[in-house]
């Protein structure tokens, strides 16, 4: 294990100790329920004070099993006419966080980027296992799509980002519009994410404790969103292992150093160079997993989504 006196942002290393402080129940000695509660509390307190946006509204949408509750935001400037728009997909290990933990980040997008952000509910695991969160995501972007002009929205101005296990479903979302089955995505924004569930990357080794997310809860993670082992290796799950990355949008990559999927997310940007797609790499060297999340407390969280806004707006000045 590496030791926490290593290089740590102040803001980081505070809300290690406020963690340590309150001796939360690690998230593998509980059950699911009983980790949403915990998380719930701890996201309010990690959260700033919301900032306003010109509206937030509500819908329930058609999903492939049932109803999804996305919550869409219009930033302050968006312009009138259709423009940007972003589908944001929350982090939580398929298991946690919901609209509300991922609230504060949805509007520094739509208010930083002048545009409109979608945010789906989609179902989490274990009660709905891959690919049952990963069709809800699919659905909403097929909801931008169709519903473009009411949304006030261009269709060839859709972008997707998320967080750690948003990361991962945005990565694999970007990877699915390739065939033309969905609305095509403009841009990636992926803050610190997943991208192979076998879990064997050095980081898991370096950082498997004492940085906020441990080894031990990231397997507990993946073992509640698969069905089997062998989903390890579907790139759907892991898009790291896809034969192929050519033809997916350009990206922007967060990468949070001392966290046990650094390497994972290092490894998906240099794949996606090699495959002849665009990239925008930024390290934060001194952030742990989840940084971007903790904005009452780490500057660098806002400034990693002002980060992937300026990279997403040089994706959109050369199209």
């Amino acid at each position: 294990m590496t030791d926490i006196s290593d290089t740590i942002d102040e803001g980081a290393r505070r809300v290690l100790g406020l963690s340590k402080a309150a001796k939360p129940r690690p998230f593998e000695l509980g059950s699911p329920g009983e980790a949403r509660s915990d998380y719930d509390r701890g996201a309010k307190e990690l959260n700033g004070e919301p900032e306003a946006v010109a509206s937030i509204v509500d819908r329930v949408i058609e999903g492939p099993d049932g109803p999804i509750t996305v919550r869409i935001y219009r930033g302050i400037d968006a312009q009138a006419e259709p423009g940007p728009s972003l589908l944001y997909l929350h982090g939580g290990g398929w298991v946690i966080g919901n609209l509300e933990s991922h609230d504060e980040i949805c509007r520094w997008f739509a208010n930083g980027a002048a545009c409109t952000v979608v945010c789906p509910d989609y179902r989490l695991a274990p009660e709905h296992k891959f690919p049952a969160g990963l069709g809800d995501c699919l659905a909403t972007l097929a909801f931008m799509g169709d519903q473009a002009d009411v949304l006030g929205i261009d269709r060839e101005r859709i972008a997707v980002a998320g967080d750690s296990a948003g990361g991962n479903l945005a990565a694999v979302v970007a990877l699915m519009s390739r065939t033309g089955k969905a609305p095509g995505i403009s841009a990636q924004l992926l803050l610190y994410p997943n991208t192979d569930a076998a879990q064997t990357a050095d980081s898991y080794r370096r950082y498997a404790e004492g940085f906020g997310l441990t080894k031990a809860t990231m397997r507990w993670f993946r073992d509640h969103y698969i069905r089997t082992m062998d989903d390890i290796e579907d790139w759907r799950v892991s898009p790291l292992r896809a034969p192929n990355l050519a033809g997916a949008p350009p990206a922007f990559v967060a990468i949070a150093a001392l966290d046990i999927l650094a390497d994972e997310g290092t490894a998906y940007a240099e794949r996606l160079r090699e495959d002849g797609v665009a990239v925008v790499l930024r390290q934060f060297p001194t952030q742990i997993h989840g940084f971007v999340s903790m904005g009452r407390y780490i500057p660098a969280a806002r400034t990693a989504v002002e980060d992937a806004i300026s990279a997403w707006r040089q994706i959109e000045a050369l199209r």
